[in-house]
Protein backbone atom coordinates (compact mmCIF):
# COMPACT_ATOMS: atom_id res chain seq x y z
CA UNK A 1 0.00 0.00 0.00
CA UNK A 2 1.72 3.23 -1.12
CA UNK A 3 1.82 5.65 1.80
CA UNK A 4 0.90 8.60 -0.44
CA UNK A 5 -2.27 6.86 -1.63
CA UNK A 6 -3.14 5.87 1.93
CA UNK A 7 -2.80 9.48 3.04
CA UNK A 8 -5.02 10.73 0.21
CA UNK A 9 -7.59 8.05 1.02
CA UNK A 10 -7.51 8.96 4.69
CA UNK A 11 -7.93 12.67 3.94
CA UNK A 12 -11.46 11.93 2.75
CA UNK A 13 -12.31 11.32 6.40
CA UNK A 14 -11.55 14.93 7.31
CA UNK A 15 -14.71 16.10 5.57
CA UNK A 16 -16.70 13.23 7.00
CA UNK A 17 -15.44 14.14 10.48
CA UNK A 18 -16.93 17.61 10.13
CA UNK A 19 -20.36 16.30 9.14
CA UNK A 20 -20.40 13.63 11.83
CA UNK A 21 -19.39 16.16 14.50
CA UNK A 22 -21.11 19.48 13.85
CA UNK A 23 -24.77 18.37 13.69
CA UNK A 24 -24.15 16.07 16.65
CA UNK A 25 -22.56 18.87 18.65
CA UNK A 26 -24.70 21.87 17.72
CA UNK A 27 -27.93 20.88 16.00
CA UNK A 28 -29.90 20.03 19.16
CA UNK A 29 -28.64 23.21 20.85
CA UNK A 30 -29.40 25.22 17.67
CA UNK A 31 -32.98 23.96 17.75
CA UNK A 32 -33.67 24.51 21.47
CA UNK A 33 -31.67 27.69 22.19
CA UNK A 34 -31.76 29.57 18.86
CA UNK A 35 -34.98 28.49 17.15
CA UNK A 36 -37.01 27.95 20.34
CA UNK A 37 -38.00 24.36 19.54
CA UNK A 38 -39.04 22.39 22.63
CA UNK A 39 -36.63 19.59 23.63
CA UNK A 40 -38.99 16.69 22.83
CA UNK A 41 -39.66 18.00 19.30
CA UNK A 42 -36.00 18.86 18.75
CA UNK A 43 -35.08 15.29 19.67
CA UNK A 44 -37.55 13.96 17.10
CA UNK A 45 -36.06 16.25 14.44
CA UNK A 46 -32.73 14.50 14.96
CA UNK A 47 -34.16 10.99 15.39
CA UNK A 48 -36.70 10.58 12.57
CA UNK A 49 -34.40 11.47 9.63
CA UNK A 50 -31.81 9.05 11.00
CA UNK A 51 -34.36 6.24 11.23
CA UNK A 52 -34.58 6.50 7.44
CA UNK A 53 -30.89 5.51 7.41
CA UNK A 54 -31.82 1.99 8.57
CA UNK A 55 -33.04 1.39 5.01
CA UNK A 56 -30.99 4.04 3.18
CA UNK A 57 -27.48 2.88 4.08
CA UNK A 58 -27.96 -0.83 3.24
CA UNK A 59 -29.66 0.22 -0.01
CA UNK A 60 -26.68 2.43 -0.90
CA UNK A 61 -24.40 -0.47 0.06
CA UNK A 62 -26.19 -2.76 -2.40
CA UNK A 63 -25.91 -0.09 -5.09
CA UNK A 64 -22.19 0.21 -4.44
CA UNK A 65 -21.79 -3.58 -4.76
CA UNK A 66 -23.52 -3.43 -8.15
CA UNK A 67 -21.27 -0.55 -9.21
CA UNK A 68 -18.17 -2.48 -8.26
CA UNK A 69 -19.41 -5.57 -10.07
CA UNK A 70 -20.17 -3.64 -13.27
CA UNK A 71 -17.39 -1.04 -13.31
CA UNK A 72 -14.72 -2.50 -11.03
CA UNK A 73 -15.02 0.32 -8.46
CA UNK A 74 -17.50 2.34 -6.40
CA UNK A 75 -16.37 5.79 -7.55
CA UNK A 76 -19.61 7.08 -9.09
CA UNK A 77 -21.50 6.93 -5.80
CA UNK A 78 -18.49 8.29 -3.97
CA UNK A 79 -18.35 11.30 -6.30
CA UNK A 80 -22.10 11.94 -5.96
CA UNK A 81 -21.63 12.23 -2.21
CA UNK A 82 -19.40 15.28 -2.74
CA UNK A 83 -22.60 17.35 -3.06
CA UNK A 84 -22.98 17.13 0.73
CA UNK A 85 -21.70 20.65 1.48
CA UNK A 86 -24.69 22.65 0.08
CA UNK A 87 -27.14 20.50 2.04
CA UNK A 88 -25.04 21.00 5.15
CA UNK A 89 -25.27 24.78 4.74
CA UNK A 90 -29.03 24.64 4.10
CA UNK A 91 -29.45 22.72 7.36
CA UNK A 92 -28.60 25.87 9.33
CA UNK A 93 -29.74 28.52 6.81
CA UNK A 94 -33.30 28.73 8.14
CA UNK A 95 -35.13 31.68 6.48
CA UNK A 96 -36.39 34.36 8.89
CA UNK A 97 -40.15 33.74 8.25
CA UNK A 98 -39.59 30.04 8.96
CA UNK A 99 -37.36 30.65 11.98
CA UNK A 100 -40.13 32.73 13.58
CA UNK A 101 -42.31 29.62 13.91
CA UNK A 102 -40.66 26.77 15.86
CA UNK A 103 -42.73 24.02 14.20
CA UNK A 104 -41.87 25.30 10.71
CA UNK A 105 -38.21 25.65 11.68
CA UNK A 106 -38.19 22.07 12.97
CA UNK A 107 -39.67 20.85 9.66
CA UNK A 108 -37.05 22.82 7.66
CA UNK A 109 -34.17 21.32 9.61
CA UNK A 110 -35.62 17.80 9.44
CA UNK A 111 -36.12 18.00 5.66
CA UNK A 112 -32.59 19.18 4.92
CA UNK A 113 -31.22 16.67 7.41
CA UNK A 114 -32.72 13.87 5.31
CA UNK A 115 -31.16 15.29 2.12
CA UNK A 116 -27.76 15.68 3.78
CA UNK A 117 -27.92 12.14 5.18
CA UNK A 118 -28.61 10.71 1.70
CA UNK A 119 -25.53 12.46 0.30
CA UNK A 120 -23.44 11.46 3.32
CA UNK A 121 -24.42 7.81 2.81
CA UNK A 122 -23.50 8.03 -0.87
CA UNK A 123 -19.96 8.93 0.15
CA UNK A 124 -19.46 7.09 3.43
CA UNK A 125 -20.72 3.63 2.46
CA UNK A 126 -18.47 3.05 -0.60
CA UNK A 127 -15.61 4.85 1.14
CA UNK A 128 -15.65 2.44 4.08
CA UNK A 129 -15.87 -0.57 1.75
CA UNK A 130 -12.34 0.20 0.53
CA UNK A 131 -10.37 -1.67 3.26
CA UNK A 132 -12.36 -4.85 2.64
CA UNK A 133 -11.88 -4.55 -1.13
CA UNK A 134 -8.10 -4.37 -0.65
CA UNK A 135 -5.86 -7.46 -0.44
CA UNK A 136 -4.50 -6.93 3.05
CA UNK A 137 -4.46 -9.02 6.21
CA UNK A 138 -5.59 -8.74 9.84
CA UNK A 139 -3.03 -6.11 10.91
CA UNK A 140 -2.98 -4.46 7.46
CA UNK A 141 -6.64 -3.53 7.80
CA UNK A 142 -5.92 -1.96 11.18
CA UNK A 143 -3.10 0.02 9.56
CA UNK A 144 -5.40 1.35 6.82
CA UNK A 145 -8.02 2.33 9.40
CA UNK A 146 -5.40 3.90 11.69
CA UNK A 147 -4.50 6.31 8.86
CA UNK A 148 -8.19 7.05 8.46
CA UNK A 149 -8.71 7.47 12.19
CA UNK A 150 -5.93 10.05 12.55
CA UNK A 151 -7.27 12.18 9.70
CA UNK A 152 -10.85 11.69 10.89
CA UNK A 153 -9.67 13.11 14.20
CA UNK A 154 -8.41 16.22 12.40
CA UNK A 155 -11.85 16.65 10.82
CA UNK A 156 -13.63 16.11 14.12
CA UNK A 157 -11.26 18.53 15.83
CA UNK A 158 -11.73 21.15 13.11
CA UNK A 159 -15.50 20.82 13.25
CA UNK A 160 -15.72 20.51 17.02
CA UNK A 161 -13.38 23.41 17.78
CA UNK A 162 -14.27 25.83 14.97
CA UNK A 163 -18.04 25.33 14.93
CA UNK A 164 -18.67 26.67 18.47
CA UNK A 165 -16.26 29.55 17.86
CA UNK A 166 -17.92 30.56 14.60
CA UNK A 167 -21.46 30.06 15.91
CA UNK A 168 -20.78 32.02 19.09
CA UNK A 169 -23.33 31.51 21.86
CA UNK A 170 -26.13 30.75 19.39
CA UNK A 171 -27.39 34.33 19.42
CA UNK A 172 -28.35 34.39 15.71
CA UNK A 173 -29.08 32.13 12.76
CA UNK A 174 -26.63 34.18 10.66
CA UNK A 175 -23.68 33.09 12.83
CA UNK A 176 -24.60 29.45 12.23
CA UNK A 177 -24.82 30.05 8.47
CA UNK A 178 -21.30 31.52 8.41
CA UNK A 179 -20.08 28.51 10.37
CA UNK A 180 -21.72 26.09 7.92
CA UNK A 181 -20.28 27.89 4.87
CA UNK A 182 -16.72 27.78 6.21
CA UNK A 183 -16.89 24.14 7.26
CA UNK A 184 -18.82 23.18 4.10
CA UNK A 185 -15.90 24.32 1.95
CA UNK A 186 -13.53 22.35 4.18
CA UNK A 187 -15.72 19.25 3.76
CA UNK A 188 -16.00 19.22 -0.02
CA UNK A 189 -12.28 19.85 -0.60
CA UNK A 190 -11.26 16.83 1.46
CA UNK A 191 -14.03 14.66 0.01
CA UNK A 192 -12.61 15.24 -3.47
CA UNK A 193 -9.10 14.38 -2.27
CA UNK A 194 -10.48 11.18 -0.74
CA UNK A 195 -12.04 10.14 -4.05
CA UNK A 196 -8.59 10.40 -5.64
CA UNK A 197 -7.10 8.28 -2.86
CA UNK A 198 -9.66 5.54 -3.36
CA UNK A 199 -8.99 5.63 -7.11
CA UNK A 200 -5.26 5.12 -6.47
CA UNK A 201 -5.73 2.28 -4.01
CA UNK A 202 -8.32 0.48 -6.14
CA UNK A 203 -7.57 1.02 -9.86
CA UNK A 204 -10.60 1.04 -12.12
CA UNK A 205 -9.28 -1.87 -14.14
CA UNK A 206 -10.76 -4.58 -11.93
CA UNK A 207 -10.31 -8.26 -12.75
CA UNK A 208 -12.90 -9.81 -15.04
CA UNK A 209 -13.93 -12.21 -12.29
CA UNK A 210 -14.95 -9.28 -10.12
CA UNK A 211 -17.04 -7.73 -12.83
CA UNK A 212 -18.87 -10.98 -13.55
CA UNK A 213 -20.62 -11.35 -10.22
CA UNK A 214 -23.09 -8.49 -10.34
CA UNK A 215 -25.83 -9.04 -7.76
CA UNK A 216 -29.23 -9.90 -9.13
CA UNK A 217 -32.75 -9.65 -7.80
CA UNK A 218 -34.90 -6.80 -6.48
CA UNK A 219 -33.20 -3.51 -5.64
CA UNK A 220 -35.79 -1.54 -3.64
CA UNK A 221 -35.95 -0.60 0.05
CA UNK A 222 -37.70 -3.87 0.88
CA UNK A 223 -34.79 -5.82 -0.59
CA UNK A 224 -32.36 -3.65 1.38
CA UNK A 225 -34.13 -4.49 4.64
CA UNK A 226 -34.12 -8.17 3.71
CA UNK A 227 -30.38 -7.97 3.15
CA UNK A 228 -29.92 -6.31 6.54
CA UNK A 229 -31.73 -9.22 8.18
CA UNK A 230 -29.73 -11.74 6.18
CA UNK A 231 -26.35 -10.16 6.97
CA UNK A 232 -27.11 -9.96 10.68
CA UNK A 233 -28.55 -13.48 10.79
CA UNK A 234 -25.70 -15.19 8.95
CA UNK A 235 -22.74 -13.44 10.54
CA UNK A 236 -22.86 -13.75 14.35
CA UNK A 237 -19.57 -11.87 15.04
CA UNK A 238 -20.74 -9.00 12.85
CA UNK A 239 -24.10 -8.94 14.64
CA UNK A 240 -22.45 -8.68 18.07
CA UNK A 241 -20.01 -6.04 16.84
CA UNK A 242 -22.89 -4.04 15.34
CA UNK A 243 -24.99 -4.12 18.51
CA UNK A 244 -22.02 -3.10 20.66
CA UNK A 245 -21.18 -0.27 18.28
CA UNK A 246 -24.79 0.96 18.22
CA UNK A 247 -24.50 1.53 21.98
CA UNK A 248 -21.02 3.06 21.58
CA UNK A 249 -22.15 5.44 18.84
CA UNK A 250 -25.20 6.45 20.88
CA UNK A 251 -22.93 7.19 23.84
CA UNK A 252 -20.35 9.31 22.03
CA UNK A 253 -23.00 11.32 20.18
CA UNK A 254 -24.93 11.86 23.40
CA UNK A 255 -21.75 13.37 24.89
CA UNK A 256 -21.39 15.64 21.85
CA UNK A 257 -25.01 16.79 22.05
CA UNK A 258 -24.83 17.42 25.78
CA UNK A 259 -21.52 19.28 25.78
CA UNK A 260 -22.89 22.82 25.04
CA UNK A 261 -25.52 22.42 27.79
CA UNK A 262 -22.94 21.11 30.27
CA UNK A 263 -20.46 23.95 29.70
CA UNK A 264 -23.12 26.66 29.80
CA UNK A 265 -25.26 25.50 32.71
CA UNK A 266 -22.95 23.37 34.87
CA UNK A 267 -19.54 24.95 34.27
CA UNK A 268 -21.09 28.41 33.67
CA UNK A 269 -18.67 28.98 30.80
CA UNK A 270 -20.39 28.72 27.36
CA UNK A 271 -17.10 29.38 25.57
CA UNK A 272 -15.56 26.35 27.25
CA UNK A 273 -17.29 24.08 24.70
CA UNK A 274 -14.33 24.55 22.34
CA UNK A 275 -11.83 23.70 25.10
CA UNK A 276 -13.57 20.47 26.14
CA UNK A 277 -14.19 19.51 22.54
CA UNK A 278 -10.48 19.86 21.83
CA UNK A 279 -9.70 17.84 24.97
CA UNK A 280 -12.10 15.14 23.74
CA UNK A 281 -10.70 14.86 20.22
CA UNK A 282 -7.05 15.97 20.27
CA UNK A 283 -5.73 12.95 22.27
CA UNK A 284 -6.69 10.70 19.36
CA UNK A 285 -3.92 12.26 17.24
CA UNK A 286 -1.33 10.99 19.73
CA UNK A 287 -2.96 7.81 20.96
CA UNK A 288 -4.17 6.23 17.69
CA UNK A 289 -0.63 5.03 16.78
CA UNK A 290 -0.27 3.73 20.35
CA UNK A 291 -3.58 1.89 20.18
CA UNK A 292 -2.38 0.32 16.90
CA UNK A 293 0.82 -0.88 18.58
CA UNK A 294 -1.07 -2.26 21.56
CA UNK A 295 -3.43 -4.12 19.24
CA UNK A 296 -0.51 -5.91 17.58
CA UNK A 297 0.50 -7.19 21.00
CA UNK A 298 -2.85 -7.78 22.71
CA UNK A 299 -5.38 -7.95 19.86
CA UNK A 300 -8.16 -5.55 18.90
CA UNK A 301 -10.81 -7.05 21.17
CA UNK A 302 -8.83 -6.65 24.38
CA UNK A 303 -7.87 -3.07 23.53
CA UNK A 304 -11.48 -2.21 22.70
CA UNK A 305 -12.69 -3.55 26.05
CA UNK A 306 -10.08 -1.44 27.85
CA UNK A 307 -11.26 1.67 25.99
CA UNK A 308 -14.90 0.96 26.85
CA UNK A 309 -14.19 0.42 30.54
CA UNK A 310 -12.07 3.56 30.86
CA UNK A 311 -14.78 5.58 29.07
CA UNK A 312 -17.28 4.62 31.79
CA UNK A 313 -14.91 5.94 34.46
CA UNK A 314 -14.26 9.17 32.54
CA UNK A 315 -17.97 9.87 32.03
CA UNK A 316 -18.67 9.50 35.74
CA UNK A 317 -15.72 11.81 36.50
CA UNK A 318 -17.54 14.63 34.67
CA UNK A 319 -20.24 14.49 37.34
CA UNK A 320 -18.04 16.60 39.62
CA UNK A 321 -18.80 19.65 37.46
CA UNK A 322 -16.89 22.74 38.54
CA UNK A 323 -17.11 21.95 42.27
CA UNK A 324 -13.40 21.03 42.36
CA UNK A 325 -12.35 23.55 39.73
CA UNK A 326 -12.09 23.12 35.97
CA UNK A 327 -9.14 20.71 36.12
CA UNK A 328 -11.29 17.67 36.90
CA UNK A 329 -13.70 18.08 33.95
CA UNK A 330 -10.74 18.71 31.62
CA UNK A 331 -8.87 15.62 32.85
CA UNK A 332 -12.01 13.48 32.64
CA UNK A 333 -12.58 14.71 29.08
CA UNK A 334 -8.98 13.86 28.17
CA UNK A 335 -9.61 10.30 29.40
CA UNK A 336 -12.72 10.15 27.20
CA UNK A 337 -10.62 11.40 24.27
CA UNK A 338 -8.01 8.68 24.67
CA UNK A 339 -10.81 6.11 24.81
CA UNK A 340 -12.59 7.68 21.82
CA UNK A 341 -9.58 6.91 19.62
CA UNK A 342 -9.83 3.21 20.45
CA UNK A 343 -13.62 3.21 20.19
CA UNK A 344 -13.33 4.43 16.59
CA UNK A 345 -10.25 2.53 15.44
CA UNK A 346 -11.00 -1.00 16.59
CA UNK A 347 -14.68 -1.53 15.65
CA UNK A 348 -14.11 -0.11 12.16
CA UNK A 349 -11.05 -2.32 11.63
CA UNK A 350 -12.91 -5.39 12.96
CA UNK A 351 -15.75 -5.08 10.42
CA UNK A 352 -13.54 -6.24 7.48
CA UNK A 353 -12.33 -9.11 9.69
CA UNK A 354 -15.91 -10.33 10.18
CA UNK A 355 -16.64 -10.08 6.44
CA UNK A 356 -13.49 -11.89 5.30
CA UNK A 357 -13.89 -14.64 7.90
CA UNK A 358 -17.39 -15.28 6.54
CA UNK A 359 -16.05 -16.41 3.15
CA UNK A 360 -15.86 -15.35 -0.49
CA UNK A 361 -19.62 -15.02 -1.02
CA UNK A 362 -19.86 -12.44 1.76
CA UNK A 363 -16.85 -10.49 0.47
CA UNK A 364 -18.77 -9.98 -2.77
CA UNK A 365 -21.41 -8.06 -0.87
CA UNK A 366 -19.10 -5.92 1.22
CA UNK A 367 -21.21 -2.87 0.42
CA UNK A 368 -24.18 -4.46 2.17
CA UNK A 369 -22.08 -4.92 5.29
CA UNK A 370 -20.75 -1.37 5.25
CA UNK A 371 -24.30 -0.15 4.61
CA UNK A 372 -25.53 -1.92 7.74
CA UNK A 373 -22.52 -0.63 9.68
CA UNK A 374 -22.87 3.02 8.65
CA UNK A 375 -26.63 2.80 9.27
CA UNK A 376 -25.79 1.62 12.79
CA UNK A 377 -23.47 4.58 13.25
CA UNK A 378 -26.12 6.97 11.89
CA UNK A 379 -28.86 5.58 14.13
CA UNK A 380 -26.54 5.87 17.13
CA UNK A 381 -25.85 9.48 16.11
CA UNK A 382 -29.61 10.12 16.43
CA UNK A 383 -30.41 7.95 19.42
CA UNK A 384 -27.78 9.60 21.63
CA UNK A 385 -29.05 13.19 21.18
CA UNK A 386 -32.66 11.96 21.35
CA UNK A 387 -32.03 10.28 24.70
CA UNK A 388 -30.41 13.46 25.98
CA UNK A 389 -33.31 15.60 24.72
CA UNK A 390 -35.73 13.21 26.44
CA UNK A 391 -33.85 13.65 29.73
CA UNK A 392 -33.97 17.45 29.26
CA UNK A 393 -37.71 17.30 28.59
CA UNK A 394 -38.30 15.17 31.69
CA UNK A 395 -36.27 17.64 33.74
CA UNK A 396 -38.34 20.58 32.48
CA UNK A 397 -35.62 22.28 30.39
CA UNK A 398 -37.03 25.51 28.88
CA UNK A 399 -36.28 26.27 25.23
CA UNK A 400 -35.42 29.83 24.15
CA UNK A 401 -35.23 31.94 21.01
CA UNK A 402 -31.98 33.67 20.01
CA UNK A 403 -31.19 36.50 22.42
CA UNK A 404 -33.67 35.39 25.10
CA UNK A 405 -32.54 34.71 28.67
CA UNK A 406 -34.32 31.83 30.45
CA UNK A 407 -33.72 30.70 34.04
CA UNK A 408 -33.63 26.91 34.25
CA UNK A 409 -35.19 25.04 37.19
CA UNK A 410 -33.31 22.79 39.60
CA UNK A 411 -34.84 19.79 37.84
CA UNK A 412 -33.48 21.00 34.51
CA UNK A 413 -29.98 21.38 35.95
CA UNK A 414 -30.18 17.86 37.39
CA UNK A 415 -31.26 16.53 34.00
CA UNK A 416 -28.39 18.33 32.23
CA UNK A 417 -25.83 16.80 34.60
CA UNK A 418 -27.18 13.24 34.92
CA UNK A 419 -27.88 13.02 31.20
CA UNK A 420 -24.30 14.01 30.43
CA UNK A 421 -22.57 11.74 32.97
CA UNK A 422 -24.55 8.80 34.35
CA UNK A 423 -26.51 8.01 31.18
CA UNK A 424 -23.46 7.72 28.87
CA UNK A 425 -21.69 5.62 31.52
CA UNK A 426 -24.63 3.19 31.56
CA UNK A 427 -24.82 3.02 27.76
CA UNK A 428 -21.09 2.32 27.44
CA UNK A 429 -21.28 -0.34 30.14
CA UNK A 430 -23.99 -2.01 28.05
CA UNK A 431 -21.73 -1.86 24.98
CA UNK A 432 -18.91 -3.47 26.96
CA UNK A 433 -21.23 -6.28 28.10
CA UNK A 434 -22.19 -7.06 24.49
CA UNK A 435 -18.59 -6.81 23.26
CA UNK A 436 -17.49 -9.44 25.80
CA UNK A 437 -19.45 -12.01 23.77
CA UNK A 438 -17.40 -11.33 20.61
CA UNK A 439 -15.07 -14.28 19.94
CA UNK A 440 -13.74 -13.79 16.40
CA UNK A 441 -10.76 -11.60 17.26
CA UNK A 442 -8.70 -14.29 18.98
CA UNK A 443 -9.32 -16.69 16.07
CA UNK A 444 -8.49 -14.05 13.45
CA UNK A 445 -5.28 -13.04 15.22
CA UNK A 446 -4.06 -16.64 15.44
CA UNK A 447 -4.95 -17.45 11.85
CA UNK A 448 -3.97 -14.04 10.45
CA UNK A 449 -3.19 -14.27 6.76
CA UNK A 450 0.00 -12.52 5.57
CA UNK A 451 -0.54 -8.86 4.75
CA UNK A 452 -0.82 -8.52 0.98
CA UNK A 453 0.63 -5.77 -1.22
Amino acid sequence: MPRSALVRYALGSAGMGVYVTVPGLLLLYFLTDTLGVTPWLAGLVLLVPKVVDIVLHPFVGSLSDRERARRGNRLRLLTAGCALAPAFVALFAVPAPVADRPWAAAAWVAGWFVVANVLFASYQVPYLATPTDMTVGYHGRTRVLSFRMMVLTVGILAGGALAPLLAGEGDSVARYVVMALVLGVFTVVFQIVGVGGVRDLLPSGAPRSVRAVAPTGPRGPGAALAEVRDVLRRNVPFRLLTLAYLLTSSTTHLVLAGLPYYTRHELHRPGFTTVLMAAFVAPALLTTPLWFRFSRRWGKQRCLLIAQGAFVAGALGLGVGDAAGLAVPVLATLVLGVCFAGLQLFPFSMVPDTVREAGRSEIERTGAYTGVWTATEAVGAAVGPYLYSAVLALGGYAAARAGEEVTQTTGAHTAILLGFTVLPALLMAGSLAVQLRYRLDAQAARASEPDGP
